[in-house]
C-alpha cells in the first residue's frame, strides 16, 4: 500500500471573514516600514492633496518569517501582473513614497 504525499501546508478548507468595511478596503500612497529583532511594522498611508500630510489608515504587524513569506508573495504577483499587462514603470517619485 502507498502512502499520500503530505499536501500543503496550512489550515484546510480555511473559511475567511470579512466584514463590510473591511471589504471596502483602503487606499495608499505611501508606506512605511519599521522593523526590529522580532517584528516588521507595515503603515499604510494616503497622502492628501495641498498641504504635505499624510493619514495613517492601516498599520500591519508581522513577524520576520511572515515578513519573508509576503514579500516572496508580493515579488510572485508582481511578475505575474507584469507578464500580463506589462512592465510596472515606476515614476521618479515612487521612492519618495515608500518610507524605509
Amino acid at each position: 500500500m502507498s502512502e499520500k504525499p503530505p499536501g500543503p501546508k496550512g489550515p484546510p478548507n480555511l473559511q475567511l471573514q470579512i466584514d463590510d468595511k473591511t471589504a471596502m478596503g483602503m487606499y495608499s500612497n505611501l508606506m512605511f516600514v519599521n522593523h526590529n529583532e522580532n517584528e516588521f511594522i507595515l503603515d499604510f498611508a494616503y497622502v492628501l492633496p495641498g498641504p504635505p500630510r499624510a493619514r495613517i489608515g492601516a498599520r500591519i504587524i508581522l513577524s520576520p518569517r511572515h515578513m519573508k513569506r509576503v514579500a516572496e508573495t508580493m515579488q510572485k504577483n508582481v511578475e505575474k501582473y507584469e507578464k500580463r499587462f506589462g512592465e510596472i514603470k515606476p515614476l521618479e517619485t515612487d521612492d519618495d513614497m515608500m518610507m524605509h
